[in-house]
């Protein structure tokens, strides 16, 4: 069966003990505004964007500071095993997304969808 998927969200993850510091030195350098806190999640901070832009996030880690993409998909199962076959790998499911590993060793997450259904064509890429 069918599935679709597309680029989300780019996370800037930040070693801080500030990340609304972190997120305001983003936002600044990137002329959007800090929208706070997605859910009330406090480790999380959305900056501005508009809709045709992929989701700008700041996230609290403890890990070294670095930036991740996130995919979203209709079908997060199906995308693991599309993904696994072009050579990546499952680190872990967190919450409610899996972290993946590309062949080169960098670090994504695929995601449900983020930015409304994944329906149409020209918003998303369909795979067999």
């Amino acid at each position: 069966m069918a599935h679709r998927s597309r680029l989300s969200t780019f996370v800037l993850d930040c070693k801080t003990a500030d990340l609304h510091a972190a997120t305001e030195f983003w936002a600044r350098a990137l002329g959007r505004t800090n929208q706070g806190s997605p859910d009330g999640d406090t480790q999380y901070q959305l900056l501005s964007g508009s809709g045709a832009e992929p989701i700008l996030l700041t996230q609290s880690v403890d890990h070294d500071s670095r930036i991740h993409l996130d995919i979203e998909a209709d079908d997060q199962e199906a995308e693991a095993r599309r993904l696994e076959a072009l050579g990546a790998r499952r680190i872990a499911w967190v919450k409610n997304w899996f972290v993946m590993e590309a062949p080169t060793g960098q670090r994504f997450c695929i995601v449900r969808p983020q930015r409304g259904p994944l329906s149409e064509k020209k918003n998303a890429t369909e795979w067999p």
